[in-house]
């Protein structure tokens, strides 16, 4: 008799303790990986140039992590934190194939609003969320291809910069509770920005970026 009393005190125990794992007020601490690919519509590279000379921006991948704060518990807050990505930037269109054109750092800040559906302690709680990107960039490394196509030399290579932007993120993920503290999620973002790459040629070309994420996190909640 007081071992089923005991086994069902820790069960309810567990029970109640589990009812808070995504509750109002709740912070969960999280890390992960996240890859990032560009989705790049490229504009022509200004004269003097060839004809519709391009570029693309290859896929990266980091380590991310974060903070989410429940504001309710259906309503949260997001705040992903990551290490640089390094992307290699290549030739397209006119120049598809030529090799890579030089390398950029990017450092994505973002804040999301989000909505998860279910109860608090669900065990599955899909999400939906939106907000901003400010898209740094950094660091950029043109290669001696670059400064072949583009009239540099040796003495006088042809170096690269890229403009920092921001822009508007969509969200949809998955958040698994796996105990009452410990947490899951998988989730997929979509951003749409763009950014002016300069050369110090004078050239300029306009690309749209339009990165698709895909994060994998695992969290703690206090």
């Amino acid at each position: 008799m007081k071992t089923k009393f005991l086994l069902g005190a820790l069960a309810a125990a567990l029970s109640a303790g589990s009812a808070f794992a995504q509750s109002a007020g709740s912070i969960v601490v999280y890390g992960g990986a996240a890859q990032i690919s560009p989705h790049v519509e490229s504009g022509d590279l200004t004269t003097p140039s060839l004809p519709g000379t391009k570029v693309d921006v290859k896929k990266a991948s980091s380590f991310v992590g974060g903070i989410t704060y429940y504001w309710t518990d259906n309503i949260s807050i997001d705040l992903p934190i990551s290490l640089p990505f390094k992307h290699d930037v290549v030739g397209a269109g006119a120049i598809e194939g030529v090799g890579k054109l030089g390398t950029v750092k990017s450092l994505p800040a973002t804040l999301l609003a989000q909505y998860r559906f279910g109860e608090a302690n669900s065990t599955i709680r899909p999400f939906v969320g939106a907000g901003l990107t400010y898209g740094y960039f950094y660091k950029p490394r043109a290669t001696a291809l670059l400064s072949g196509i583009t009239g540099g030399t040796p003495s006088n290579p042809t170096t690269l910069s890229m403009k920092s932007r921001l822009g508007a993120t969509m969200e949809l993920g998955t958040a698994v509770n796996v105990t009452k503290d410990w947490s899951a999620s998988l989730s997929v973002t979509k951003t749409f920005i763009k950014t002016t790459g300069s050369l110090s040629t004078g050239q300029t070309v306009e690309t749209t970026l339009d990165p698709v994420s895909i994060k994998f996190g695992v969290g703690y909640r206090f």
